[in-house]
């Protein structure tokens, strides 16, 4: 898929990849830039990512001792 930059810089999410991935409007997005590829990562809320880990195993990661 590509997409134009606009004269204002605007670049339109194609509607296929705004449905993927769920993006709502005034939704903020992180730019990175690395090696001439840019890549827009959608910020998510907190309750979006809670759960995001469970069952994940702990054993074998610092002790609290060794954490800043």
């Amino acid at each position: 898929m590509q997409a134009t930059i606009s004269s204002k810089y605007q670049v339109v999410i194609p509607k296929e990849v705004r449905d993927h991935l769920d993006l709502k409007p005034k939704q903020k997005m992180t730019f990175v830039e690395k090696d001439r590829l840019l890549i827009l990562i959608p910020e998510s809320s907190l309750d979006e990512l809670r759960g995001i880990a469970a069952g994940v195993d702990i054993n074998g990661y610092r002790e609290k001792t060794e954490r800043y």
